[in-house]
């Protein structure tokens, strides 16, 4: 395409715009006449609602309505579930799942603190909180579930009675022969490993203003990833053809998956406004986010693996729950991620895996940055690190012994990836990144003066870890470019942008791709009038089918004008050039041609109609057989006070390969935000309720984000593999930078504590945490993590301590995934 922008490190034209306080927000917009809401949550974690009496409230004069489900019913529909298997991939793993419908408002029974059960509408937000008040629920309390755990036990409260249990997705998946392969192996390491509950906080909650038109349709801003889904749902919702809603993704503050679901509101305020034939308007405060806003992560692993006593890895087997929360709006996406993930770049060809996603009486669980990687590369790295331990040898030799090669490459894994397709590694160096990685962090120099340190009384340790990502899933997004009147383009496309900076990089695929300015491109995103079909921004997508839907359209549009041109210049269109806008003949460049001269030289006029058709756009729906593979290693060098627990990260590096580097600043800054959301959720948030299921986190002041202090410069290492699976040679990038810090920052700790013998197996991994976990050390060695040799497991698959501990996993019986289990 003859590369011009593409790999520079363009700066992002939206930069200023929004810098400078210029961006639109939904909160921003104002539309005359327009109704506030405000809902009414619920307190409880489980009750049903045995009466609503919104009397007195109806009774303030600013109050235009009250509404439940029941003064709704007829509008009330189930809100869209996701994440149903493919065909292909049912067939093979036979997942077990079951969804139950959630709606806009709460239907006879809550399931969660926050889920909305009751909404007010006013002419101003003031007095729709203050009428708030006033309306009365009468509750009924019901037994609650918190723990998944305990959610599998006989006697646990059902969250959907007409379930008969609490498990919404079970499977198992097998590779090889990992039983036998650990009943033989030389060495067994065993953990049981968690991750805690959190979530992504962006500095925009959430936001939804509908405004109904004279003709039956209805425009919709929302706070989104997906306008198009949202489109299509609301049009159905509505009983309207789709092209009468249009959906509307205005600036975005941040997204990273929590505003990719379709959410109660994103129904419940365009209802309102249709109903009403009025605009409603309903901003989310940071209270709601915290209460309301899907959570992620939160998973119990019980892994074990067999190795060689040189440190080959001969089998791994994990069983895992994951607390689902109240309702599974993505079906197996969340645990299937986790399992499609774990391997990694390590060779291993006997894997056993059992999932189950139990439901409890939280907040649902969805897709946040990362969606089940980085549950599955810290389970991954932790083992590989324990067996690290149990052997003697460095975290960094049993990597070196256990990537796979690139000469293996494309590599099966042997399993399917979540579209059903094989899942087989396209291009990547795995071993290279690992050394890149060591290089930059200085490794062995670390090494060589940790002994001097420690004898200092200066507890350092380093901590790796690596991934594979599975980036750009499908079907397809969309792109259309035209040029206008003057010779300039415009792009508009189905993907969305939160802040990645989709109006630059499309802007530099597009200039390249047409040959002109990169001023003279202007980018739309997240306007379903803009685009008919589109996917959204989500899942490491937008570059790999966004992207190489624009060059293509582009492409396309070039060759128009190319063929245009050729009529105007009477010249051949192999003898043409493009640059700069202009097209010239090779070898006389005094013959040439702006875009505008092209366009103008095709329209018609009174003599007569143009030298060619006048059109001059294109769109394009790329789509993709599967997904291409990111990979990265990430190394965080940490200190531990003894006296306190403080963790201080001291350094920061990612060496990564994300295909074809587009534009290597905007690269940067998608790891270095990656990074610090890992960093939190490898330090500091956690999302945690009480036994009543009562949200503690309900302030910045509770949950804990990292501040900027609190993030180390970061070094970026990049590698570039192109995939051969599109034709930019791109993969995705927006979810890599979160995957891996959590679990090279828990290595880095349990390092630098080595000699006495901690070792970290929850996250976060926290000041109080760490302390406490010190204090009942004693200073000795850790007579817990000790790898256990093969004899121990005689008495089952998990020997006999273990099995017992398992119990509090459910039956592992394949046969019957939902069955709870028979011990407490």
């Amino acid at each position: 395409m003859g590369a011009r922008y593409v790999g520079a490190g363009v700066r992002r034209v939206e930069d200023p715009r929004l810098l400078a306080g210029h961006g639109r927000y939904v909160d921003d917009l104002r539309v005359s006449d327009c109704l506030h809401a405000v809902l009414l949550r619920s307190p409880h974690a489980h009750a049903r609602i045995a009466a609503i009496r919104s009397e007195r409230a109806r009774r303030h004069p600013a109050v235009v309505g009250v509404f439940g489900f029941e003064d709704l019913r007829a509008r009330m529909v189930p809100l869209p579930a996701a994440g149903t298997p493919p065909p292909a991939l049912q067939s093979r793993v036979g997942f077990q799942l079951r969804s139950a419908p959630q709606y806009p408002l709460a239907r006879g029974r809550a399931r969660y603190v926050g889920e909305p059960v009751a909404v007010v509408l006013a002419t101003d937000r003031y007095a729709a909180e203050d009428a708030r008040q006033l309306v009365e629920v009468e509750w009924e309390p019901l037994p609650v579930v918190t723990d998944p755990e305990r959610g599998l036990a006989p006697d646990a409260p059902l969250i959907h009675p007409e379930w008969g249990d609490n498990v919404a997705v079970a499977f198992r998946v097998e590779l090889g022969d990992a039983a036998r392969a650990l009943r033989e192996a030389p060495v067994v390491v065993r953990r049981r490993l968690r991750m805690q509950r959190y979530a992504g906080m962006p500095m925009e909650p959430r936001g939804v203003l509908a405004e109904p038109d004279s003709r039956g349709g209805l425009r919709v801003w929302a706070s989104t990833q997906v306008p198009h889904w949202l489109q299509r749902v609301l049009a159905e919702a509505l009983g309207v053809p789709a092209h009468r809603v249009r959906v509307v993704a205005p600036d975005v503050g941040g997204g990273f998956g929590t505003k990719c679901s379709i959410y109660p509101e994103d129904l419940l305020i365009p209802i309102l406004a249709a109903a009403l034939g009025r605009p409603v308007k309903w901003i989310e405060t940071r209270h709601e986010h915290l209460q309301s806003a899907t959570h992620s992560r939160e998973q119990l692993h019980e892994v074990e693996l067999g190795a060689t006593r040189e440190g080959t890895i001969l089998a791994l087997r994990d069983r895992f729950l994951l607390d689902q929360g109240a309702y599974n709006p993505w079906g197996i996406v969340q645990p299937y991620n986790t399992v499609g993930h774990m391997l990694g770049p390590f060779r291993i060809r006997n894997f056993s895996v059992e999932a189950r996603s139990v439901v409890t009486n939280k907040t649902p669980h969805a897709p946040y940055r990362g969606a089940g990687r980085p549950e599955a590369v810290f389970v991954m790295d932790r083992i590989a690190d324990a067996l690290a331990r149990e052997l003697g040898l460095d975290p960094a030799a049993v990597r070196r012994l256990n990537f796979v090669r690139p000469e293996e490459l494309p590599y099966d894994v042997g399993l399917l990836y979540r579209d059903g397709q094989p899942l087989v590694y396209d291009s990547a160096d795995f071993p290279a990144t690992l050394e890149a990685a060591l290089r930059a962090v200085g490794y062995e120099e670390f090494r060589r003066a940790q002994p001097a340190l420690r004898a200092r009384g200066v507890w350092r340790g380093v901590g790796l870890s690596a991934y594979v990502e599975g980036t750009g899933v499908g079907p397809y997004e969309g792109a259309a470019v035209r040029l206008d009147p003057t010779g300039r383009a415009v792009v508009a496309t189905g993907a969305c942008s939160q802040g990645q900076g989709h109006e630059t990089v499309f802007a530099q695929i597009a200039a390249d791709a047409l040959g002109c300015a990169l001023a003279d491109v202007s980018v739309t995103g997240g306007d379903t009038a803009a685009i008919a079909f589109g996917i959204g921004t989500f899942a490491s997508r937008s570059l790999v089918l966004a992207g190489n839907a624009v060059a293509e359209a582009a492409g396309r549009v070039r060759e128009r004008v190319i063929g245009a041109a050729a009529r105007l210049l009477e010249a051949s269109p192999a003898d043409l050039e493009v640059a700069d806008g202009r097209v010239f003949v090779r070898g006389a460049s005094d013959r040439a041609l702006s875009f505008a001269r092209v366009i103008q030289g095709c329209l018609p006029t009174f003599a007569g109609p143009g030298a060619a058709e006048p059109v001059f756009e294109a769109t394009v729906y790329h789509s993709v057989p599967t997904v291409t593979y990111a990979s990265a290693v990430h190394a965080a060098v940490v200190e531990v006070d003894l006296d306190t627990g403080q963790v201080r990260l001291l350094r920061y590096v990612v060496a990564h390969d994300c295909g074809r580097v587009v534009n290597p600043t905007i690269v940067e800054g998608q790891v270095h935000g990656g990074v610090a959301q890992g960093i939190g959720g490898g330090l500091h948030e956690e999302i945690r309720y009480d036994d009543a299921g009562h949200l503690l986190t309900t302030t910045f002041m509770e949950y804990h984000v990292p501040a900027a202090s609190e993030v180390p410069p970061i070094e970026t290492v990049h590698l570039e593999f192109p995939s051969p699976r599109n034709p930019l040679g791109v993969k995705g990038l927006g979810e890599g930078g979160a995957v891996s810090p959590p679990a090279a920052i828990a290595g880095a700790v349990e390092d630098a504590l080595a000699p006495l013998g901690v070792a970290v197996t929850e996250l976060p991994v926290t000041a109080p945490g760490l302390f406490a976990l010190l204090q009942a050390q004693g200073g000795g060695r850790a007579p817990g993590g000790a790898a256990m040799p093969p004899s121990a497991e005689r008495g089952g698959p998990w020997g006999q301590e273990e099995r017992l501990k398992l119990g509090h996993l459910g039956s592992s019986d394949p046969g019957t995934p939902f069955a709870r289990s028979s011990s407490a």
